[in-house]
C-alpha cells in the first residue's frame, strides 16, 4: 500500500484514506437529513390517565422517571430524577391503561414533539415538549413489584398495521383430557 501523510503528520496506508474519504462522502449526503428519535427506560410516576378523542381514538398519557446517578465536586454519589411526559395512541394507549401501573418499569421508543396553546387565565402562549411514543415494552415479570403484571411483553405502535393485539401472558397448563384419543377428537 502506499503510504499517504495526513494532516497530524502520521502515516495511513490507502485503504484508511480511502475509508475516511468514504465515511466524509457519507456524511454530506446525510446534511439533508435529520433525527428525531427518543428511548427511555423508567418508571411511572403515577397510572396511566386514558382519554378518548371526540372520534373514539385512545389516548394515554404517563409520566416516566429515569434516574442518573454521578458523583460531585466533593466525591460523593448524587442521584437525579428527570421526568418524562409521554402520549401514547391507539393500541399502545389501550395496552398502557390495561398493563401499566405507578412504579412499573417500562421501555418506551418514540419522538420528541413539542405543542403549544393559550393559556386561558394568562392569555400567554404555553409550549410543552413530550414523547410521542412508537414502541412500548414492559420491562420485568411476574411476581415483581414493578409493575407490569402478568403481562411482559411488548407492542408497535399503529404505524406497525396494529401491533400485537394479541394476549402474550404465558398460558396457564390445562390437564390432559381422560381417555384415549380417537379420531372423533381431532376437528380437522
Amino acid at each position: 500500500m502506499t503510504p499517504i501523510i495526513g494532516l497530524s503528520g502520521r502515516r495511513h496506508d490507502l485503504h484508511r484514506a480511502h475509508s475516511v474519504i468514504v465515511t466524509l462522502q457519507r456524511s454530506t449526503d446525510m446534511a439533508g437529513k435529520s433525527l428525531n428519535r427518543v428511548q427511555l427506560i423508567g418508571n411511572l410516576g403515577k397510572d396511566p390517565e386514558i382519554k378518548y378523542t371526540p372520534q373514539g381514538t385512545p389516548v394515554a398519557k404517563l409520566t416516566i422517571a429515569t434516574n442518573e446517578r454521578f458523583k460531585d465536586k466533593a466525591g460523593e454519589w448524587q442521584d437525579r430524577t428527570e421526568w418524562h411526559n409521554v402520549v401514547l395512541w391507539q393500541r399502545l394507549a389501550e395496552i398502557a391503561g390495561e398493563y401499566l401501573k405507578k412504579g412499573g418499569k417500562v421501555y418506551i421508543e418514540g419522538r420528541l414533539q413539542t405543542r403549544s396553546w393559550d393559556d386561558k387565565t394568562t392569555g400567554q402562549k404555553k409550549y410543552m415538549t413530550e414523547v410521542v411514543a412508537s414502541d412500548l415494552i414492559l420491562l420485568g415479570g411476574r411476581g415483581e413489584s414493578g409493575g407490569g403484571g402478568d403481562f411482559a411483553g411488548s407492542s408497535r405502535g399503529a404505524s406497525a398495521g396494529g401491533g400485537n393485539n394479541f394476549d402474550q401472558r404465558t398460558p396457564e397448563h390445562e390437564p390432559a383430557p381422560a381417555g384415549p384419543i380417537t379420531d372423533e377428537d381431532i376437528p380437522f
